[in-house]
């Protein structure tokens, strides 16, 4: 992928997906949405992978039906984020579009949790458990709030765009840390949760620091849209179906507290 983007650069000036540097004198042409180009490679991984962890459950009848479909709902919501991303930077989205696209694409997400966990009840925090109990099921407002943390996720990235680096920079690091939280939480109860985490963290952090390469400054490439969406989702993907989608939220402290 490292030489995928030069080749690429000339074609996305030839269709008019380029900008100005204003960190630069030189007005030179700087290819946009190469986001796109990283995406492609990480969902093209991750497709070739998808017989890898059934491979022993292929031909039985015990086939892993639960996390078959969550892993193909998982890309399916990646994918939509995509083209979404991609339709952003090519029709520039207004804003109200950019907080209803997130929820959309969500939806497969939020209807396999619902066939295969359904579980809504949340636990206390200690200093509260005497007034409220130690766990209270939220019901449908849990799905409301999974809903929000994908809107959440992908504008979190996107918010703190325009200088070199900083997207793909800060998603590289958060993508990091969940991926040590999930190293770290392998030997608990719920591994296998944070094995499926792992599965997409590792290809995005790869993809992510060849297009770190090309997009640190001074950058040769603009990263777009297209890759704040995808970021944001994926992240919002592996903590709602890693089922640690508060402790995701920690992860994104810096960008709530930069903006």
């Amino acid at each position: 992928m490292v030489r995928l983007i030069p080749r690429l650069k000339d074609m996305f000036i030839k269709a008019n997906l380029f900008g100005i540097d204003m960190s630069k004198r030189t007005g030179d042409k700087v290819p946009e949405a190469i986001g796109v180009v990283s995406g492609c490679i990480f969902l093209i991984t991750l497709f070739l992978f998808i017989p890898i962890p059934f491979s022993q459950s292929l031909f039985n009848s015990h086939f892993p039906h639960d996390e078959f479909v969550e892993l193909i709902a998982a890309l399916l919501s990646i994918c939509c984020m995509l083209l979404l991303g991609f339709a952003d930077d090519v029709l520039d989205l207004r804003w109200r579009h950019k907080l209803l696209l997130p929820t959309i694409a969500s939806l497969p997400l939020l209807m396999v949790y619902h066939v295969n966990v359904n579980s809504t009840t949340v636990v206390i925090p200690k200093p509260f458990r005497e007034m409220l109990g130690v766990t209270v099921n939220l019901g449908i407002f849990y799905y409301v709030y999974m809903g929000m943390l994908a809107v959440f996720c992908t504008n979190a990235i996107n918010i703190l765009a325009g200088i070199n680096g900083l997207e793909v920079g800060q998603s590289i690091v958060i993508a990091i840390s969940i991926a040590i939280f999930n190293l770290v939480e392998l030997s608990g109860e719920i591994w296998k949760s944070h094995q499926f985490s792992l599965y997409f963290m590792f290809p995005y952090i790869a993809t992510s620091l060849a297009l770190l390469k090309h997009n640190w400054y001074p950058s040769k490439v603009f990263v777009g849209d297209t890759f704040c969406y995808l970021s944001g989702m994926t992240f919002a993907v592996v903590g709602i179906l890693g089922h640690f989608s508060k402790t995701t939220l920690l992860f994104f402290i810096p960008q709530t507290s930069s903006t």
